[in-house]
């Protein structure tokens, strides 16, 4: 049934719960009821696009049109993120870990290869913050490979992350250095605006991934996997499905970093704390990093 551009019918609990059984399936995401006014407040704009009088309607639709679940997810995924996050977890791979790795690959104990993978990257600022501090410690003609995977939930992120496109007021995230070395500033239409430079962008994979899916479908195994700020929208008993099955993909001395709000403390006992919410596996052998004592 189509309505009148404004005139959509209240969301009813029953409707709500719907959303939030849906939401909950398809991505591991769980509305609580203080959510109600946020459901409202993303879908509304759509329902008037599609000129549906009331939720319900949509229901019907998004049941039936895989396209339109996709559509509405992206409307209700956050897509808060910034360069350089949590920068005392830069600060460990840079002077405790990345050294470590160096001193192996020299001594033959492992390949002069990392891959790594940003499980929730959003409009891409934590992958090409990946990118700039890996080729920082290990630059071309080092004879290291460097892989990035971004993944996302959302297609309308996915695609402004691939654009590697963003606002000139992001640069003050980014260290001098790094800005001045990987960034180009837009200049003519593209004034205001800066994009990560080809060294970056040759780096970065992107692919639509659901965390919340049956299986992950990602290649091989990883020595750094980002899933930072999205484990706190997950039920506990899914929190920990994830994180055992992200676990399961790390390298043999690999670490897992979340957010600083996601501790892993009562969740599993798959994983040990080796610094600032980065975790390892907890059967691995200890890492040479530890040896320097605790994270400050």
């Amino acid at each position: 049934m189509t309505a009148a551009a404004g005139d959509v019918r209240p969301l009813t609990s029953s409707e709500f719960a719907r959303f939030q059984r849906l939401v909950l399936e398809e991505s591991g995401i769980h509305l609580s009821d203080v959510k109600r006014a946020l459901l409202v407040g993303r879908l509304a704009r759509r329902l008037r696009e599609l000129e549906l009088d009331g939720y319900g309607a949509y229901l019907a639709l998004v049941e039936r049109d895989g396209r339109e679940r996709v559509r509405m997810l992206d409307c209700l995924c956050t897509n808060e993120t910034h360069f350089f996050r949590e920068p005392r977890q830069f600060e460990f791979l840079r002077d405790r870990v990345f050294p470590v790795w160096a001193a192996d690959a020299e001594a033959g104990r492992r390949p002069r290869r990392v891959r790594a993978w940003s499980a929730a990257c959003s409009t891409g600022e934590e992958p090409f913050s990946v990118a700039m501090t890996l080729l920082a410690a290990f630059p071309p003609g080092s004879g290291w490979e460097l892989q990035i995977l971004a993944t996302d939930l959302s297609t309308q992120a996915l695609d402004r992350a691939r654009s590697a496109l963003w606002n000139v007021d992001k640069s003050h995230e980014i260290p001098a250095a790094l800005l001045r070395r990987f960034m180009l500033r837009g200049v003519g239409s593209q004034q205001g605006r800066m994009k990560a430079g080809p060294e970056l962008r040759a780096l970065v994979r992107f692919e639509r991934l659901n965390l919340n899916g049956e299986r992950y479908g990602v290649p091989g195994d990883f020595d750094l996997v980002f899933c930072r700020n999205v484990l706190i929208y997950f039920r506990p008993e899914d929190k920990a499905r994830v994180v055992v099955r992200l676990l399961g993909h790390l390298a043999p001395g690999g670490h897992l970093l979340l957010g600083h709000a996601e501790s892993l403390t009562g969740l599993t006992n798959a994983a040990r704390t080796v610094g600032p919410n980065v975790y390892v596996r907890g059967h691995d052998q200890a890492p040479a990093t530890e040896a320097i004592g605790p994270a400050q």
